[in-house]
């Protein structure tokens, strides 16, 4: 665990994500004291799918001084291409790990005492004086630091006060996601995709599964999920009637588990039989708690003001295909604990912030681009 003194300077982090808690960590790991806000009052575990683990999270573990979880991830030995009839059409030997959200998430938060994170706390706006930035809550509690970071990902609420104008632009098409356990998985579904990144390509639309760990980090035969994605094309007029949850809560952008409509997910059962392969729509049958999240693109023309800075995706969206999301939140994290290790008060700590935003900048556009490029191939132009 991080050794922060009370005596360091302190920072303000909105956001409780992935984002947040490795910038909380790696800041704390150079001797700031941080709080960290975040909106939901509940665990946020249940939340994401799987992920490829880069080295770039495996870095930023190490820059926090968090240990590694010991069931990291799932190997992976080849990436199949099968047809909608199950034939493997392309076969590659590509090793690779594959772990799940809720692993790293939630290796980040314990690594963290429990009085840093300060949930259910939403943000409403910051103030800055000199350098001292002050934040302010719906609940009307106010805390002031030397920095604050937003890190509340696409919807940042940071961002919008800092940014009016930055807002995501809609790609043209969803992700539909699913989790499940490989005991509710038929043997004929295992023994196609086990031990494989398996895709499927078709006209305007891509599905991919693999094997991540269980619910409880678990990476032993019997007791991991199979995480899957279908990028699938969806007319923009029809994204509010999606992201209407069972309840009736109109949502922006994504559903969670276990709150799609009926109808919706019976559209989404019908398609994978006409569009996918036999294995592919079994897997799909097998999902009980679906979810979505529209695919979004966004690149901030500034991080950095003054004392408050934009950090993961509340600065850029990168397309999944990309599979650097967490990775480029990681990274943000880990090289801003790095400019600010040895930055003393005053033009010095701003020039290591102007020298991370650009550095950082660079990086967002060339992800941002690459994951562009990649859905275009993909989905074809929109």
């Amino acid at each position: 665990m991080s050794d922060a003194t009370e005596s360091g300077p302190r920072a303000i982090v909105i956001g409780g994500s992935v984002g947040g808690l490795f910038t909380a960590n790696a800041l704390r790991a150079i001797g700031w004291h941080v709080d960290v806000f975040e909106q939901s009052p509940s665990e946020l575990d249940s939340r994401g799918g799987g992920i490829v683990l880069q080295p770039s999270i495996v870095r930023a573990f190490a820059a926090g001084r968090v240990p590694v979880p010991e069931q990291t991830g799932v190997d992976s030995i080849e990436r199949i291409y099968v047809d909608e009839r199950d034939r493997i059409v392309q076969r590659l030997h590509m090793p690779q790990t594959q772990t799940a959200w809720n692993v790293i998430y939630t290796a980040l938060k314990r690594a963290l005492p429990a009085d840093v994170i300060h949930a259910g706390e939403t943000f409403e706006r910051l103030e800055q004086d000199g350098a001292r930035v002050t934040a302010r809550f719906a609940s009307g509690r106010v805390a002031h630091a030397a920095l604050l970071v937003g890190a509340d990902g696409g919807r940042s609420g940071v961002r919008a006060q800092l940014l009016p104008g930055a807002q995501p632009i809609y790609a043209g098409y969803v992700a539909w996601r699913g989790l499940v356990d490989e005991p509710e998985l038929p043997d004929t579904v295992l023994r196609m995709l086990r031990n494989r990144f398996t895709f499927q390509q078709g006209d305007a639309h891509l599905f991919l599964t693999y094997l991540v760990p269980g619910r409880d980090g678990a990476i032993e035969p019997g007791r991991r999920r199979m995480n899957w994605v279908w990028y699938r094309r969806l007319a923009h007029d029809r994204l509010p009637t999606l992201f209407v949850q069972r309840d009736g809560t109109q949502r922006e952008g994504s559903l969670p588990p276990g709150t799609m409509r009926d109808d919706h997910r019976l559209e989404l059962a019908d398609a994978a039989h006409r569009l996918l392969g036999p294995t592919l729509a079994a897997l799909v049958d097998a999902t009980r708690a679906p979810f979505v999240q529209s695919i979004l693109d966004l690149e901030v023309d500034r991080m950095v003001f003054d004392r408050a800075l934009l950090l993961g995706d509340a600065a850029c969206l990168v397309r999944p295909h990309t599979a650097a999301g967490v990775s480029k939140a990681a990274d943000n994290a880990v090289e801003l604990a790095a400019a600010l290790r040895d930055a003393a008060p005053g033009p010095a700590f701003d020039a290591a912030l102007a020298r991370w935003e650009r550095d950082q900048q660079r990086i967002n556009r060339s992800l941002s681009e690459r994951g562009i490029s990649l859905g275009t191939r993909i989905m074809g132009p929109t």
